[in-house]
């Protein structure tokens, strides 16, 4: 049986997907840009500053699905720019204090031109 997650603390989706989907004992997030969900808007336009954002939204999923950064088993990151890959693990390893498996990409095109998206996940 699938369950839905969906928080308004974290940004509505943007499509046509759901924000997490728990199968078993798994949550499957649907990747995380800096969109800020009080106003809806990327606010950010450093690269730290949009992965504080976007570790905020994360968290918010992870909560909503009553789990937490330490039960991830692997993310996959995007960046708009290689060249932010150093500034952004500061802020990623942060959070992701477990190590827990990662791919990260560079991706020519973001959705709403956002610097790095990360998607999760988790165990619940």
């Amino acid at each position: 049986m699938l369950k839905v997650i969906h928080t308004s603390n974290a940004p509505e989706a943007i499509g046509p997907y759901s924000q997490g989907i728990i199968a078993g004992d798994m949550l499957f997030a649907s990747g995380q840009i800096a969109i800020n969900p009080a106003t809806g808007s990327v606010e950010a336009d450093t690269i730290e500053g949009q992965t504080e954002q976007v570790m905020k939204n994360i968290a918010a999923l992870l909560k909503e699905a009553g789990t937490s950064f330490d039960q991830v088993v692997k993310t996959t990151c995007f960046l708009k720019n290689m060249s932010d890959f150093a500034a952004f693990n500061n802020i990623y390893a942060q959070y992701f204090v477990s190590k827990p498996a990662r791919s990260c990409v560079a991706a020519k095109e973001l959705p709403k031109d956002v610097l790095v998206e990360v998607e999760v996940i988790a165990q619940v």
